[in-house]
């Protein structure tokens, strides 16, 4: 091994201050939780992305899970702009007659808002608020009984919901939920199990909050009095009621819930508002429906517009909380602010075009599938990560995107490092991207040398034989120390 440290330093372009730190970094490929993995890294002065400061398999590429969002959120925030909003609106198709009845329809136009009914991003409202509004909206026109149908309105996207890797394992699940131009409550919903204070017995569940009509559940899941962590999976697909859900769930006194997929949400936000109209006595004759043949808006009448929080703050819970959801939704959004239909495959060509154009990846150091890292079979190189990282540090909004990031003493993406770094005092001074999936540990972000200059870095583990194994972060840590002495 000696040896071969010696060819790589005496055959490199590092100078000889940046030598201890590349020494340092391969010497860490001997740890345990590597065998018969492979890892990739870099490290460069933002600024000054020629002089490496360590550089391990930079240009070969790796599955990168979430630290894929670094890329989506930098094209987000370079195209739209940290003010961007989202807006969805409430039309009629005519005006209430003498008695208050409208003959024809409510439609709910989706606009991408992926914040609809959710409280999850400063200045956003939880989906009764929002479906209160909707309700107001129609008082307010006269409307006393609506002899149509309501109307969700998804023509704004196109395609799958999903992309076509992720796994069957993910799907159902909230992490995993399903993009539409007419999101709701983060197109997820909690399945309540009852107490059980008792090992090795059946989860029963107690229903769902929010109830989604035509839901039908089967649990084979158990409780475990061993473990205290979620392991149960929902199994479901994208417009599928019938759901099973398998694993295990800690015993509890008060009950339990996992959060699962909404299988079709635009559809359950026009049930919402049918219903919550009914509820206010407004009495609805028709049935809630999804379509993607709009009307003709110029010859509606607006009820409401709903906008959502701005794209900064939005962003900020993208990269901080890995919120997949999210992410695939901005993916879509791209492609639109290129002209072209809302679809993952437009959405995946707008963001090949953004990194192209700014000379952060050539032809072949990406393979993408979404914009959240979700899929497996994702791949670009960790110098693709740095330099996305190094262009933000000149960007106007890089406050935006430098704050979305988490620091190790928070409550955010990297939570499983706070211990690690805790003691050292400029841990605050860290700010991270992380990403797990199968096999796959990753960390990218910016570090302040020993001397004050920022230094953007990406390391990347793939084919570990278990993602359970967190000795693989003391690895990053150790790194991470030494980036934080560098002079």
């Amino acid at each position: 091994m000696r040896k071969i440290l010696l060819f790589l330093l005496c055959f490199s372009p590092f100078t000889a201050s940046t030598q201890p730190l590349q020494e340092f970094v391969l010497a860490q490929q001997q740890h345990p939780a590597l065998q018969g993995a492979w890892w990739g890294g870099l490290a460069v002065y933002a600024g000054q992305e020629e002089e490496e400061l360590f550089s391990v398999h930079a240009d070969t590429r790796f599955a990168p899970a979430s630290t894929l969002k670094l890329l989506t959120t930098a094209a987000a925030l370079e195209k739209l702009g940290p003010d961007h909003r989202f807006v969805t609106r409430l039309y009629a198709t005519a005006l209430p007659d003498e008695n208050g009845v409208l003959n024809g329809d409510v439609f709910l136009r989706g606009g991408g808002d992926m914040t609809l009914g959710s409280t999850r991003v400063k200045g956003a409202q939880d989906y009764p608020a929002v479906l209160n509004q909707w309700v107001r909206s129609v008082q307010e026109a006269g409307i006393k009984q609506v002899n149509g149908h309501v109307y969700a309105d998804v023509s704004l996207f196109e395609g799958p919901s999903l992309s076509p890797k992720v796994n069957w394992e993910n799907m159902g699940n909230y992490f995993a939920a399903p993009a539409s131009a007419l999101s709701f409550h983060d197109n997820l919903f909690e399945v309540r199990f009852l107490p059980e204070p008792a090992g090795d017995r059946p989860a029963v569940v107690a229903g769902t909050q929010p109830q989604i009509p035509q839901v039908e559940i089967q649990s084979f899941v158990t409780t475990d009095a061993k473990n205290k962590k979620d392991n149960a999976y929902v199994y479901g697909a994208p417009d599928q009621y019938n759901l099973k859900i398998f694993g295990t769930i800690p015993t509890n006194v008060r009950g339990f819930a996992i959060k699962a997929a909404m299988p079709n949400p635009a559809l359950f936000t026009a049930q919402a508002l049918t219903q919550a109209l009914i509820q206010a006595g407004i009495p609805v004759r028709g049935q809630a429906q999804v379509t993607t043949q709009p009307p003709d808006y110029t010859l509606q009448y607006l009820l409401h517009t709903y906008r959502s929080p701005e794209l900064k703050d939005i962003i900020y819970i993208v990269n901080k909380r890995s919120f997949n959801l999210y992410a695939d939704m901005l993916l879509r959004h791209l492609a639109l602010a290129d002209g072209q239909r809302g679809s993952i495959e437009n959405g995946l060509r707008a963001l090949e075009r953004f990194l192209r154009q700014n000379n952060l990846a050539g032809e072949n150091d990406t393979v993408l599938y979404d914009g959240s890292g979700l899929a497996r079979d994702n791949m670009l190189t960790p110098r693709v990560l740095v330099r996305t990282l190094n262009f933000m540090t000149q960007s106007p909004y890089f406050g935006y995107y430098y704050r979305s990031l988490a620091t190790p003493n928070d409550r955010g993406d990297l939570l499983v490092l706070r211990r690690f770094l805790k003691p050292l005092r400029r841990v605050e001074e860290v700010r991270l991207k992380g990403g797990t999936i199968d096999g796959v540990k990753a960390a990218a972000g910016y570090v302040p040398g020993g001397d004050g200059k920022l230094i953007a870095f990406a390391f990347i583990a793939n084919n570990l034989a278990t993602n359970k194994d967190e000795s693989l972060w003391r690895l990053h840590e150790n790194i991470i120390k030494k980036m934080l002495e560098t002079k």
